[in-house]
């Protein structure tokens, strides 16, 4: 995924300057498929070549310059998940990356609360009717290792907009149901993460939106891409017009969805309606 990120950045930049995958390995004397690989994301850079193309490139914004020199080196980063093996596959491995390195998260869901806040035994429930009790066990511990991205209240935003039905459609029985609502009121009130109830009723454009992610990384404020989820793994988005397209998207629901703290009375209202 970073060296993914890291070519894509690289080519960009090439583009911008108007010169071929050869003119570049000339510069570097080397071959062009040194060049090709890492705009491909297959291989690193090394730190002396990195700076030898952002000089070519003319990149000299040095908090820019610093932001790729920084995802160079992250190419190489020993992540806490790397430590589960061959129990984690590759999607969720990317997933995982995506999320670490973001500093904001806009997610929407319609169906499931999202990973990162759901509960324990909601976890637990989901994850039984798929998964052998081992596989089933690393997810859970995986997906509560996650929430610690929470604690970062300066360095980490979540926001998320739940369409109802996922609230009525809670797996497992009253009790799981109410630890996972009393969770999300508790989350609603930290100062990073703002919950919103996308109702019923709501008025939206006839498009139906599938379930997405809209992700910024950290040390930028505008470099966004799209996490899609399927049965079969998951899919990024980067073209600068998709992203816009789900960032218009985003904006209809979080004005047609009930504002935070109504949001926060609706899941309460909902407790109270379990506990009966």
């Amino acid at each position: 995924m970073r060296s993914k990120r890291l070519g894509n950045e690289l080519r960009s930049l090439r583009k911008a300057s108007k010169l071929s995958t050869l003119q570049v390995a000339e510069h570097l004397s080397c071959g062009q498929p040194k060049i090709s690989k890492i705009e491909n994301g297959e291989r690193g850079v090394r730190p002396a070549d990195l700076c030898t193309l952002l000089d070519l490139y003319g990149v000299d914004d040095e908090r820019f310059r610093e932001r790729i020199k920084q995802l160079a080196r992250d190419v190489h980063k020993v992540d806490w998940w790397s430590a589960q093996g061959p129990l984690i596959h590759d999607t969720l491995r990317d997933y995982l990356t995506l999320e670490a390195d973001s500093s904001l998260i806009r997610e929407y869901e319609s169906m499931l609360v999202p990973g990162i806040l759901q509960s324990e035994g909601y976890m637990r429930e989901m994850f039984s009717y798929s998964q052998s009790k081992e596989q089933a066990e690393m997810l859970v511990e995986t997906r509560m290792a996650r929430k610690r991205l929470l604690d970062d209240h300066l360095g980490f935003r979540l926001r998320a907009v739940i369409d109802e039905p996922a609230l009525h459609r809670l797996s497992g029985d009253r009790h799981v149901a109410i630890e996972q609502l009393t969770l999300l009121s508790e989350a609603s009130l930290r100062p990073n993460v703002t919950i919103q109830v996308l109702p019923l009723k709501a008025r939206l454009p006839l498009n139906q939106y599938p379930p997405f992610g809209l992700y910024t990384f950290r040390g930028t404020s505008s470099m966004n891409v799209v996490w899609l989820e399927h049965l079969n793994g998951g899919t990024l988005l980067e073209q600068e017009s998709t992203v816009q397209d789900y960032s218009r998207a985003w904006e209809e629901l979080t004005a047609a969805a009930l504002a935070p703290s109504a949001s926060r009375k609706f899941i309460q209202g909902l407790i109270e309606e379990y506990r009966k």
